[in-house]
């Protein structure tokens, strides 16, 4: 079940399935870059303004699963219009900033996204644009990403199956009502 904060501006209703901390796993592979499994951790947020604050940081995983170095950091603003069309302005570590445009599917929480615009740094690394599709599964969050640089055409680059991350204060405060042995619960 989807919690609708009291104070989320209606403009971001279409898209409140997104809001929460995520956190999961997925395969990153592409061309010049060592294939390798990799942890995410996601957070979209809101402070009443029509937008969503979107924050993602992704490590490489080794074979136990451990950190072993950083990925990627992006981090942006989503919004929404009375149409379901979805508009982004991301930023990423490696000195490209990114503007999305998408849709939301009309009857499934699913948004598919590409670049309408990309600006580099001239330190980072080749790219010229992207496509995601991002899913709300079974209450779990996925997404693929595909991008494109000046010698490799567009093609599956990222993908991740994140999972809600809850926070033991929102469940912990339920228990205020609990007697004060606590045992009275559990009868």
């Amino acid at each position: 079940m989807i919690e609708i904060p009291s104070d989320l501006h209606p403009d971001l209703l279409p898209i409140a399935f997104l809001l929460g901390n995520w956190q999961g796993a997925g395969v990153f592979d592409f061309p010049g870059a060592e294939k390798c499994n990799f942890g995410q951790e996601v957070t979209f947020t809101h402070d009443g303004r029509p937008f969503l604050e979107y924050a993602s940081h992704s490590w490489v995983l080794d074979a136990d699963g451990k950190k072993t170095a950083p990925l990627e950091t992006e981090s942006g603003y989503w919004r929404i219009d009375g149409d379901r069309k979805i508009e982004i302005a991301m930023a990423r570590d490696g000195g490209v900033i990114e503007i999305w445009y998408g849709q939301l599917a009309a009857g499934k929480p699913q948004i598919d996204l590409v670049t309408d615009a990309v600006a580099r740094l001239g330190s980072a690394e080749p790219y010229s644009g992207g496509k995601r599709l991002y899913g709300y599964v079974k209450s779990d969050l996925m997404w693929v990403g595909e991008k494109s640089t000046p010698e490799v055409e567009l093609r599956p680059y990222m993908s991740a199956h994140l999972k809600k991350v809850v926070d033991p204060s929102e469940w912990a405060k339920d228990l205020t009502d609990l007697p004060d042995d606590g045992i009275a619960f559990f009868k």
